[in-house]
């Protein structure tokens, strides 16, 4: 996985006061379960993340700088 990205994101959103559908600052709670190994020395390497749980809290638009807007796509929609 690439620093900075989300694999299989099913979510997609669209603001309706401006259009925008690609910018987006979502807030988040997300429960992960991972392997925590730690070398002798200290050093750790977390392995085998796993979403356990996740909430969208709150999701603004970029563009416009409100979420009063912001809908989330349906499959049919995108």
């Amino acid at each position: 996985m690439k620093t900075g990205t989300v694999p299989s994101v099913p979510t997609r959103y669209r603001c309706n006061a401006c259009g925008n559908l690609t910018r987006f600052d979502v807030l988040e709670t997300t429960t992960v379960r991972a392997f925590h190994h730690y070398t002798v020395g200290g050093e750790l390497t977390v392995e085998e993340p796993e979403v356990v749980s996740r909430v969208v809290d709150q999701v603004t638009c970029r563009w416009c700088g409100h979420g009063r807007s912001v809908e989330t796509l349906s499959e049919e929609q995108l």
